[in-house]
């Protein structure tokens, strides 16, 4: 794992944002989306490279990480439709190839399979791109999750629905189940890269890279795949107590190597 200090949130969405465009280059041919708060800042500066540097989508299929239940792909706050709006409406992503599990499916369990199927055939995500909650969750894989868990039904807790509220108007529009790829499913990918910004991101950020690898902090799975990459800003970094190792290494990168 690799801890990627930045002194703002407009740095590290730069940050992410080059390490996608290094790996579209290179040829990676799927990425995997996520739809939280952090990442929309990724996504904005991967639109100002597409349409001031001339950074291509075409041919790319995209995973998203998770769906509400009950939310057609049309509602706006769908994260089918978070993604179309924020990123894949401003860029040369063909909509068809960009995959969403189905939050209005009739079988909701048989539909978590499909997803987790086309995944699979898919072959291995090359670029995940990642957020955390402030318990620790990545997807919608809340506390408690098990660390082998592939896509599935879940039910949100109470705190994530409070904090997701803002997007809908109120904590009682928030739906209360979701299908999210599991932890064993996000960590199939090749590159595992996780945003994070904001004071209120610091202990949840310090457990995942930090602390113990438990359910517990879900996010800490990270710590067991060989390519990790977590960008943080300074608020977000502040309860790390290894900060002066990560400057070290960051100083002394080999001349070349990437993230």
């Amino acid at each position: 794992m690799e801890v990627v200090l930045l002194p703002d949130a407009d740095g590290a969405a730069r940050t992410v944002a080059g390490i996608i465009e290094r790996a579209i280059v290179d040829g990676v041919k799927t990425l995997g989306l996520a739809a939280g708060s952090s990442p929309l800042s990724v996504y904005r500066d991967l639109i100002r490279r597409h349409r001031h540097q001339g950074l291509g989508f075409a041919g790319i299929d995209a995973f998203l990480l998770d769906e509400y239940v009950g939310l057609p792909p049309s509602h706006p706050q769908s994260y089918a439709q978070v993604i179309r709006r924020e990123l894949v409406d401003h860029i040369d992503l063909d909509p068809t190839r960009v995959h969403a599990p189905q939050g209005t499916a009739s079988d909701l369990q048989q539909e978590a399979r499909r997803f987790e199927h086309a995944l699979t055939a898919a072959g291995p995500v090359g670029v995940q791109i990642l957020g955390i909650g402030v318990n620790g969750h990545i997807g919608f894989n809340e506390p408690g999750s098990s660390l082998a868990s592939r896509t599935r039904l879940k039910t949100l807790t109470d705190d994530t629905r409070r904090d997701n509220a803002r997007f809908f108007g109120g904590i009682d529009q928030v739906p209360r189940h979701v299908i999210t790829q599991g932890l064993a499913t996000i960590g199939a990918a090749s590159h595992l890269v996780l945003i994070a910004t904001g004071p209120h991101k610091a202990h949840a950020v310090a457990a995942a890279v930090e602390g113990p690898v438990t359910a517990q902090c879900p996010a800490s799975i990270l710590q067991l795949h060989p390519h990790v990459t977590v960008v943080v800003d300074e608020l977000a970094a502040a309860r790390l107590e290894q900060q002066p190792y990560y400057r070290y290494i960051a100083r002394h990168k080999p001349a070349g190597q990437g993230y």
